[in-house]
């Protein structure tokens, strides 16, 4: 029915660029858990919804992403399900502003930082190993790491936006358009068409995507699952 990578987001990045970071088989693939609950299954068939059921953890969630709303495998409990609004870069990523802030790559050393930041600002899941999916960069002023993104998912010439997050005291400050900005750069840089996803309802934040040149390509859902 679908047939662009971004239709299957999940099953897309677990067959391509990011099969490496693949657990599961043909039926179905789930991340390692240390990157985060992203699962998908090869179709809707009762052999892959089976496989994908198999891959749910014994604590946690598996979070499914579908173009279509996903159907619940078999012998496991739906937590949430909610809209997505997939949203792609049009034209060429927006160049540095005067006054935006230095910002930084992040490394190890910011790893503990990273984690509180993400644990405070709820941008996505974060386990051990998100810092890990790419480049992630951050403003530090006196040694305090105030905002962080990076990317996450990715697909044949894309890269998503991912893991944007500020302090609730920081914010206002523009940190978030620089950070996701600078992120669009690098991305375009090695031949990437930025991509993110953001909650259908949160205006604000879409706002804010538009004005940084991406459009809204579809609606895309989410369905989280535990045992």
């Amino acid at each position: 029915m679908f047939s662009h990578p971004l239709d299957r987001p999940v099953w897309s990045m677990l067959c391509g660029r990011q099969a490496h970071l693949a657990e599961g088989d043909a039926r179905a693939r789930r991340i390692d858990p240390g990157y985060g609950p992203f699962g998908a299954a090869a179709d809707e068939g009762a052999a892959a919804q089976a496989a994908l059921a198999g891959l749910v953890p014994e604590a946690g969630e598996l979070w499914i992403v579908e173009r279509s709303p996903p159907p619940l495998p078999p012998g496991v409990r739906e937590v949430k399900r909610a809209t997505l609004a997939q949203m792609v870069a049009e034209g060429p990523p927006p160049a540095p502003r005067p006054g935006d802030p230095p910002i930084i790559p992040l490394g190890e050393d910011h790893a503990d930082d990273m984690a509180a930041l993400a644990d405070h600002a709820r941008p996505g899941p974060w386990g051990s190993k998100t810092r890990f999916y790419g480049p992630f960069y951050g403003i530090v002023e006196q040694g305090r790491l105030l905002a962080m993104a990076g990317q996450r998912m990715l697909m044949p010439g894309m890269a998503e936006v991912s893991g944007v997050a500020t302090w609730a005291d920081c914010r206002g400050r523009g940190f978030a358009r620089a950070l996701i900005a600078h992120v669009m750069r690098e991305m375009a840089l090695r031949g990437d068409r930025p991509f993110l996803h953001s909650y259908a309802d949160n205006a604000g934040a879409i706002g804010l995507y538009e004005s940084l040149g991406f459009a809204r390509r579809c609606d895309i859902h989410l369905l989280a699952v535990a045992r």
